[in-house]
């Protein structure tokens, strides 16, 4: 037992950073990225596109939640960290100015003269001939103009509404009498953001519509040579063609403002008599949410200025000033040019041999011979969704169970339990209603799937479903047994793609019964809680979790060396911190990757010295929860879907899964964990105050890459029977 004194020292705010300035460390990770030369750059423009999205989300959610306790006067100080929620906030503008300034200058004074050296040239409307101008004025006429619909502000009529982060501009025009009036126009995002100037045959500016097609203006020409691209703001071209939406009238200024609204809508659930049309009005709300942010251009005038922040009720500290062009996302329009010069090398994932179609073992008979463990994206995702078409199509399938939490469009997943349901099979799937930003993609499938029959259970009151499991129910002669799939991420294939996550198929027969338990806990009213291997949130997780790394602790006060070595995206639970220190006091080495946020201090002598914290940031992004325990030599994995965060152990169900062959522990150990631990390629290692170094690229050259040794690793191959 700890002394009263070391539980006391545990709770001083000083060992821990707070949750909200974590996450914009890692805002800071991502754009570092951008600003990295070693980079491909169509790569790093798209790590610029991804910091402004993140952002916008870190806006859109957690500075909105601040915003609202505050609205609501329940300011807080009770966080671990110590920080008030003004004091927060203060520190949150301060850190986005900064993070801002250099986004802007990595686009300045970074990307853009290397795209341009690389034929690629984003200009200003100002600085183009008659010619390009003439070709995209035509196209402002036949393609933009119809599109357009100006708003007026006056006494007649109200200010208009603005959208979730929608670019506009505001217009000030004056009348035949002089006077000034303010107008909004919304720069329409169904068009190319990027408006390209079409080469012609001769070298010149052709009148033909600008296009980002590929085949249209890029790859390499007969000599070898690149066609050389150039490219306009949308919004620049619209304020250049105002006169059209005003005829009559005289076009004072206009100038570019963009809005982020609060997106954390509150679900009443406990009121709701029908939790799906209670999660279209609260995504119907979403719209018409506060103002979290404005971003306006570097020349914002004053009046206008102070005209949006009344009418929006948006707080000085809200308002962010921009030198360059706003919404970054929008670059990501960049990507699509066919440079692969300019981009990552392609990659195809590896399909071990017993998985792949040609097999003359099915998955079901593979499965029953051993465990299969992938690591994706580096062994493909398609095995997930052949195991849940094979299930769909066997005539001895009687049932199919899954949680589905992000499918994404046009599911292959979905179209095979569709294929079920025709081939007579019991289907039910629990789709999570809830899940932040694909709410209106889930309605449809849940409303698809119910109409073909399919029982769709949409979430548990109070509870968000984020666990990743599919139970297959098979009939073999006397015996119905069952078979598993387990996974770290979502039943998506393209994030599949980019995603690095685990899944683990299984028959085990302890396995297949805790699942069997866990739907019937979803779909009814079971109040099971005792499980043989899974550990559930919130039932047993926190409990199992807490268990194990005691038992280490236990084994390194026995003079017997102790390793914890665990994998997430996020570290936030206080009571798992301090658990964390207390093994690290005892002696235990704890070797932490922590994808994004990290609450955790490393290296406080007498606390964290035994500590090591790495992020990890490179081609793909990091997703796989794997917790290793070296216990005494026999050695325990488990993997799953929850993260180290209250809202992972307290309030979602979440599934963590024993790896119990030992063929797979040593695989999971060897070939994934201690290869992220020796990357010095795309490692970036937490400091005690917070922070993150980055060992030098040029210091690296010839060094470890985890992502590109996993690419070219060939694990311990099934063998094709």
């Amino acid at each position: 037992m700890e002394s009263a004194e070391t539980a006391l020292a545990l709770d001083d705010p000083g060992l821990y950073c707070n949750r909200e300035l974590s996450l914009l460390e890692f805002q800071k990770r991502v754009l570092k990225e951008a600003q990295d030369a070693f980079n491909p750059l169509l790569e790093r423009v798209m790590f610029l596109s991804i910091f402004g999205s993140n952002i916008d989300e870190f806006y859109q959610v957690r500075v909105a939640v601040l915003r609202q306790r505050a609205a609501s006067r329940a300011e807080e100080r009770n966080r671990v960290d110590g920080l008030s929620d003004a004091e927060l906030l203060d520190a949150i503008h301060f850190e986005v100015g900064r993070l801002g300034e250099a986004a802007y200058a990595c686009l300045r004074d970074g990307l853009k003269p290397a795209l341009a050296e690389a034929g690629i040239r984003i200009l200003d409307y100002a600085e183009l001939d008659e010619e390009a101008r003439a070709a995209l004025d035509d196209y402002f006429q036949r393609t933009v103009f119809p599109v357009l619909t100006p708003l007026a502000f006056d006494s007649g009529r109200p200010f208009p509404h603005i959208s979730n982060l929608s670019l506009n501009l505001a217009v000030v025009i004056r009348d035949a009498q002089g006077e000034d009036c303010f107008a909004r126009v919304k720069i329409p995002n169904t068009l190319p953001q990027l408006v390209a100037i079409a080469p012609s045959q001769d070298g010149g500016t052709g009148t033909e519509r600008p296009s980002l097609r590929p085949e249209t203006h890029q790859g390499p020409a007969a000599t070898g040579s690149v066609v050389p691209l150039r490219f306009v703001w949308l919004e620049q071209l619209i304020a250049a063609n105002l006169q059209a939406l005003f005829p009559g009238l005289e076009v004072v200024q206009a100038h570019s403002f963009h809005v982020t609204r609060d997106a954390e809508v509150a679900i009443q659930e406990l009121e709701s008599d029908d939790l799906l049309e209670t999660i279209e009005e609260a995504v119907w709300r979403r719209r018409f949410r506060a103002v979290v942010r404005l971003q306006v251009d570097r020349d914002f005038p004053p009046a206008i200025l102070k005209v949006l922040t009344e009418e929006l009720e948006v707080e000085e500290r809200g308002v962010y000033r921009v030198d360059g062009p706003l919404d970054l996302t929008r670059l990501r329009q960049l990507y699509s040019l066919d440079r692969p010069d300019l981009k990552y090398k392609p990659f195809s994932p590896h399909t071990p041999p017993g998985l792949q179609p040609r097999s003359k073992e099915d998955i079901f008979a593979l499965m029953r011979r051993e465990d299969v463990l992938l690591h994706h994206p580096f062994e493909s995702f398609q095995p997930v969704v052949e195991f849940i078409r094979s299930a769909a199509s066997d005539p001895n399938v009687l049932a199919i169970k899954m949680t589905l939490y992000r499918v994404g469009r046009n599911s292959p997943i979905v179209k095979a339990l569709l294929k079920g349901i025709e081939e007579g099979k019991q289907i039910c799937v629990l789709l999570e209603l809830k899940a932040r930003f694909d709410e209106e993609s889930n309605i449809e499938w849940a409303r698809a799937l119910e109409r073909e029959g399919v029982h769709v259970i949409y979430g548990l009151v109070g509870l968000k479903v984020h666990s990743k499991i599919a139970l297959v129910v098979r009939r073999e002669g006397e015996v119905m047994r069952r078979y598993v799939h387990l996974g770290t991420g979502n039943y998506n294939p393209q994030t599949g793609r980019l995603y690095t996550d685990l899944s683990l198929f299984t028959c085990d027969e302890q396995i297949g019964a805790d699942a069997t338990d866990l739907f019937n806990y979803l779909t009814g009213y079971s109040a099971k809680t005792g499980l043989r291997k899974l550990l559930v949130s919130p039932v047993s997780l926190r409990q199992g979790l807490e268990s194990l790394i005691h038992r280490e602790i236990e084994l390194a006060r026995r003079r017997k060396k102790g390793h914890l070595i665990f994998k997430m995206n996020a570290l936030e639970d206080p009571e798992m911190i301090k658990l964390l220190y207390r093994a690290s006091q005892a002696g235990v080495r704890v070797d932490l990757l922590v994808r994004g946020l990290c609450c955790l201090r490393p290296g406080i002598p007498g606390v964290s010295e035994n500590i090591s914290v790495k992020s990890t940031i490179g081609r793909f992004l990091e997703h796989a929860r794997i917790f290793y325990f070296r216990n005494g030599g026999k050695e325990e994995v488990y993997a799953g879907s929850a993260d180290l965060m209250p809202r992972n152990l307290n309030r979602r169900v979440e599934v963590v899964f024993p790896v119990k062959d030992t063929r797979l522990v040593s695989r999971l150990r060897d070939e994934i964990l201690e290869v992220y631990l020796a990357d010095t390629v795309n490692v970036h290692e937490m400091q005690t105050d917070g922070s993150y170094r980055r060992p030098w690229r040029s210091e690296t050259v010839g060094g470890i890459d985890s992502h590109q040794r996993c690419m070219t690793a060939r694990p311990g191959e099934i063998e094709a029977r």
